[in-house]
């Protein structure tokens, strides 16, 4: 059995940072939309385990986010579980857009699926990473605490504009960043990236001030009526653009 899933990436609509925790983690409030931009993993069954990628934007294939996931899910079914994988990397990474995430969140749907095993998979999401429970089911959600309470929400019909300025930003660093410097504004975090990587203030300087950061950068997005618009409105943008709509839930 073969599966080929693609791993959505996500826009974060709004982010409040709320508090910080005794803990050193970080209590936040965002909406958040899966889009139909995203990478593509292959699965099967293998005698044992191994990874190939390809795409624009390179991975390490024996330490991502897949191979966390499997590692999760293989602690919890108490076994090994031997699979091909095959990822096409097609979302930048550090951009926001939450493509580790999403990888991790299919890898773990596919694996069950592969290997025939029952577990509730949003209790090992939660496990690998903060956005990886959303990934589960995308669509539109409110996300909140550490980004692992979920509440579904309806996913409106939306096209938009991303650009990314090839530079990978830690989201480590860019919450670092805010317990220095806070921030205002639809992201509270883009302060917080800007002080981490200054290139990032002009960046979103020539964009103009309708585009918004996603998470935690360096990812811009515009929302725009029609595709045409946000098409147009990438033409004059250097660098990596997409041109993206809004998806509802898969599961």
């Amino acid at each position: 059995m073969t599966l080929v899933v693609p791993a959505r990436a996500k826009l974060n609509l709004d982010l409040a940072v709320l508090s910080r925790t005794d803990d050193g983690y970080h209590e936040v409030r965002t909406h958040i939309q899966a889009v139909a931009l995203h990478d593509l993993l292959e699965l099967k069954r293998a005698d044992r385990t191994t990874m190939t990628t390809t795409g624009p934007h390179r991975i390490d294939p024996d330490d991502n986010s897949v191979r966390k996931a499997q590692q999760a899910l293989e602690a919890i079914a108490g076994r090994e579980l031997p699979t091909a994988f095959h990822l096409d990397k097609r979302i930048p990474p550090g951009s926001g857009m939450g493509g580790a995430s999403s990888d991790a969140a299919v890898a773990l749907r596919g694996l069950a699926a592969v290997h025939n095993l029952r577990a509730d998979l949003s209790q090992v999401a939660m496990g690998i990473g903060a956005d990886v429970p959303f990934f589960l089911n995308g669509g539109a959600a409110l996300a909140e605490g550490r980004g692992e309470r979920i509440t579904a929400m309806w996913t409106e019909p939306a096209w938009f504009a991303i650009a990314w300025p090839d530079i990978e930003l830690s989201t480590a660093m860019v919450y670092s960043a805010w317990d220095e410097v806070h921030g205002d504004g639809p992201n509270q975090l883009r302060d917080g990236a800007e002080h981490v990587e200054p290139r990032l203030r002009d960046f979103a300087a020539r964009l103009g001030d309708a585009w918004q950061m996603t998470g935690s950068g360096s990812a811009f997005f515009l929302r725009c009526p029609d595709e045409r618009s946000a098409r147009d409105a990438v033409v004059e943008v250097d660098g990596w653009t997409a041109v993206t709509h809004s998806v509802g839930p898969w599961a």
